[in-house]
């Protein structure tokens, strides 16, 4: 055996053994259980405190809106997507803490052109050259109306 290997495998022995000990430290015990995943993780998201609102407890105090999109194309969709988490508001509407709605880049974000999203879902503009000089989309379309086409 040549020299070189009698002092390489020494080192990959103790490399490797150093990498199980390491490895055995760091990986917890639920890994594996449910697949390559941690078992205990769904037990820790499930105790973490809640901190976003429901679509019911935005719509115990804003029922009109509530009456308006019922038949809007934004119906399924919860609050929280346009308006953020919102507990807080829920526990002190006075606070005003609430996601203000309508600017190109909330809009955007599921509106703007994109080849890979189909167009017969979601209506989709060029915010580049769809109104520029109007920074936000509520200035001529309200997400809160009920939707009869392209308005």
């Amino acid at each position: 055996m040549p020299p070189q290997l009698k002092r390489l495998i020494p080192l990959f022995v103790v490399f490797i053994g150093l990498f199980l000990i390491v490895r055995h430290l760091l990986i917890p015990d639920s890994f594996g259980q449910y697949g390559h995943y941690r078992g205990i993780a769904l037990e820790e998201i499930a105790s973490k405190e809640m901190n976003v609102a429901n679509k019911a407890m935005c719509v115990d105090c804003h029922y009109e809106v509530q009456e308006i999109i019922e038949n809007d194309v934004h119906a399924d969709l919860s609050c929280i997507i346009c308006h953020g988490a919102g507990l807080e508001h829920v526990d002190n509407p006075e606070a005003g803490n609430i996601q203000k709605i309508g600017t190109r880049e909330l809009c955007g974000s599921c509106h703007e052109l994109n080849p890979a999203r189909p167009m017969d879902i979601i209506f989709q503009v060029d915010l580049s050259t769809h109104n520029p000089e109007f920074e936000n989309c509520s200035d001529c379309h309200h997400p809160h109306q009920v939707w009869e086409g392209i308005q």
